[in-house]
Formats: structure tokens, C-alpha cells, sequence
């Protein structure tokens, strides 16, 4: 009969072996020979400019169009051209609306918003462009449902025109807890119900996989469910936002397994702030996502 202590010194027993075990068992997210293989082709990889500041757009396009980025977000009008150059696209276009701070929730703003975002959309429409970035606005003591409601009038004004020019409006999903206190798209539920409310196919979210980490977690399950309601997915490594390797808390790889298994087409970008090497983190970055 096994006995408390006989299956104690069992389990030290194999404890010894352990370290071994999980040694051989470990592995990078990216693998030497991964980094110079070529891409399945699965995902359409694109990344936010912002998050490499210090280099040059012309410099920044020469190298991610070599690491297989077909895309770059958040670039107006003005860089366009520099994009279009090198064949590259911005998959999420911005240059349009007040900021993440004032948006659709306020409706003393949507005369201003909804004159913005017509004037942007022939020229995402010229460029070739579809998808273009919207924010809800902070709540400033507004309750979900009159923020929601508020929403959904300024946005029905907009679709008509959205549609005309085949654009997407896309409202981003934003954690409020770290990096946007107060900012009210800050669970997928709400962006959700906000679609629902809408009804055009001209609006759809932004899933920011780390801002929904830090909010609500539950991201393949989410993905699984909602994902008709979103048009673009945001990558960065939680906690930090940084690297999206083994140093943080997502598994990445069986994340984009699950959006590629919805049947998605559009554009995964990175959006993470890198603390070592910029391109040779945005590299395996790209691999890493590469399912």
C-alpha cells in the first residue's frame, strides 16, 4: 500500500529529474533556421510605425518589406506615397478624428468627427486603402449605456458615407486599467453591443490583444466568438508591451492559430516597444506570428 511517505520519496524521487526533463523539453518561440525560412503565408503581417519612431520611414519600409510585412498602421495621407514606393500599404489608417482621449461618446463632438472622417475617406479611397482608426473617448463620469448610445448616433451618421467609399470604420479596443485610465472601449462586450447597435458592416473593432489581455484575458475564446466583429488584431507582449517571445505571459503561436482557423483575412499588426534590437525583435516577432 502506497503510504504518504513512500509517495513523498517518489516524488523527490523524480523531482531530481525534472530540470533535466524540462530542459529538453524548453524551447524558443523562434528557432535559429525559423528566422530565415520563409513565410507561410497564413497571416498578413503588418506593424505600427510609432513604435519605431527613431528610424526612418524610408530605412523602416526598405527593412520590414524584406522581412515579409506587406503593411504598415497608423500612417496618414502625408506617408502614404513613401508606403505605396516600396509596395507596401497601411492597413490602418489614421488622420482622421480628435485622438483617443475625445471621440464618439461625446455627441457635442460628432459634427466635428463625422466632417473629419468624410474628408479622409476619397483619400483612403484613391489610395487603396479600406480600414481606417476611430476611438470612443473617455467616459468623464458617463455610464456605459449613454456612452454606447452616444456612440452608435454619431457612427450611423458616418456609414452612409463609409459605405460609399468602401471604407471600415474601426474602433480600437483599449485597456483603461494601464496605459488609457478612463477611455471607455475598454471591453469587447461593450465594442460588441456597439456593433450590434451600428448594424453596417462599415464598422467593425480593433482587437488589441494586449490591451484585452490586461482587461478581460480570455483571448482565443473571445477571438472564437466575436470574430466577426473584428476587422484588424494588434499584438504586444504583456506585461510591458513589449516582445512578444517567452519572456511574457501570451502564447502568441496558438493565438494566431485561432484567428487564422476564423477564416480571417485581413491584417495582424505588431504593436509592441521593443527592448533590444528593434528590427531583430520585430523580426522574430513576424516568425513567431508566422503559424
Amino acid at each position: 500500500m502506497t503510504t504518504r511517505r513512500t509517495a513523498l520519496k517518489t516524488l523527490t524521487g523524480t523531482a531530481l529529474t525534472l530540470p533535466a526533463l524540462t530542459e529538453s523539453l524548453a524551447s524558443p518561440m523562434t528557432q535559429p533556421d525559423s528566422m530565415s525560412a520563409p513565410l507561410k503565408g497564413r497571416i498578413n503581417h503588418s506593424v505600427c510605425k510609432w513604435c519605431y519612431s527613431k528610424i526612418p520611414l524610408d530605412d523602416f519600409c526598405k527593412s520590414i518589406k524584406a522581412m515579409g510585412i506587406t503593411a504598415v498602421d497608423l500612417t496618414g495621407p502625408a506617408e502614404w506615397p513613401t508606403l505605396k514606393k516600396y509596395g507596401l500599404t497601411c492597413a490602418m489608417a489614421q488622420g482622421a478624428g480628435k485622438g483617443i482621449n475625445d471621440g464618439f461618446n461625446d455627441p457635442k463632438l460628432h459634427d466635428e468627427l463625422v466632417a473629419s472622417y468624410e474628408a479622409i475617406f476619397p483619400k483612403m479611397k484613391e489610395a487603396g486603402l479600406t480600414n481606417v482608426i476611430c476611438f470612443s473617448g473617455n467616459r468623464r463620469g458617463m455610464s456605459d449605456e449613454e456612452g454606447l448610445k452616444n456612440c452608435a448616433v454619431g457612427l450611423k451618421r458616418l456609414m452612409p458615407s463609409a459605405e460609399k467609399h468602401g471604407i471600415v470604420v474601426v474602433m480600437e479596443l483599449l485597456n483603461s486599467k494601464v496605459n488609457h485610465k478612463d477611455y471607455m472601449c475598454d471591453h469587447s462586450a461593450w465594442g460588441v453591443a456597439l456593433c450590434k447597435a451600428v448594424g453596417s458592416e462599415n464598422f467593425k473593432l480593433l482587437y488589441d490583444i494586449y490591451h484585452m489581455q490586461i482587461m478581460e484575458g480570455d483571448i482565443i475564446r473571445t477571438i472564437q466568438e466575436s470574430n466577426k466583429y473584428f476587422a484588424h488584431y494588434h499584438t504586444g507582449g504583456n506585461p510591458g508591451r513589449n516582445e512578444i517571445d517567452e519572456t511574457q505571459e501570451l502564447y502568441y503561436p496558438a493565438i494566431m492559430k485561432a484567428i487564422v482557423d476564423t477564416g480571417f483575412k485581413g491584417y495582424v499588426a505588431q504593436e509592441f516597444i521593443p527592448k533590444r534590437d528593434p528590427l531583430t525583435s520585430l523580426k522574430e516577432s513576424i516568425v513567431i506570428c508566422d503559424v
